[in-house]
């Protein structure tokens, strides 16, 4: 259970595995790809019974990196099945990968990349930067960072910011 990787009560995976290894991370132990836990069907089972509670508005996916090579055919099933159980629920991703890059790009990765995006509502993308560190933000640690209202930027072809709800 999580109050503090988006709004109101959520669920949270923090995934294996990031390229970026970006300074000062606060998640380090998740570099690793092979250091974490494998991802069971009886694991995504008692994940989705926590999606369940009616209290659960959102699903967080973090990391480490949700969008990293090894992990994308998981989060891609993963997202599918809460938008296909699930479909009021809201699914936040955050992800050193820059939303305007991966919809530039064709490459099989990014198509895959830009696939699970659509089936999200809000992405904070941009890596970490530790010279841009700002404990004032809400739900992102550096000020270069995006919180992106996915739906809305893809119906308007446009990065469309996501407004935070006052008291959350």
């Amino acid at each position: 259970m999580d109050i503090s990787n988006g709004e109101g009560v959520g669920v949270s995976l923090f995934v294996q595995g990031c390229p970026f290894h970006c300074t000062n991370c606060f998640n380090k132990e998740t570099w690793d790809y092979d250091k974490g836990n494998d991802w069971t069907e009886d694991i995504k089972k008692t994940f989705l019974n926590l999606v369940n509670k009616p209290y659960v508005t959102r699903v967080s996916l973090l990391g480490g990196e949700p969008l990293y090579d090894k992990n994308l055919d998981g989060i891609l099933d993963l997202c599918k099945t809460i938008r296909l159980k699930y479909p009021n629920k809201k699914i936040w991703l955050y992800s050193g990968y820059k939303y305007e890059d991966i919809f530039a790009s064709k490459s099989n990765d990014m198509l895959k990349r830009q696939f699970i995006i659509k089936l999200c509502n809000i992405m904070v993308d941009g890596q970490f930067v530790d010279s841009l560190k700002d404990m004032n933000l809400h739900f992102c640690g550096s000020s270069n960072q995006h919180i992106i209202d996915v739906q809305k930027s893809l119906k308007e072809n446009r990065i469309i910011t996501y407004k935070i709800i006052k008291g959350e």
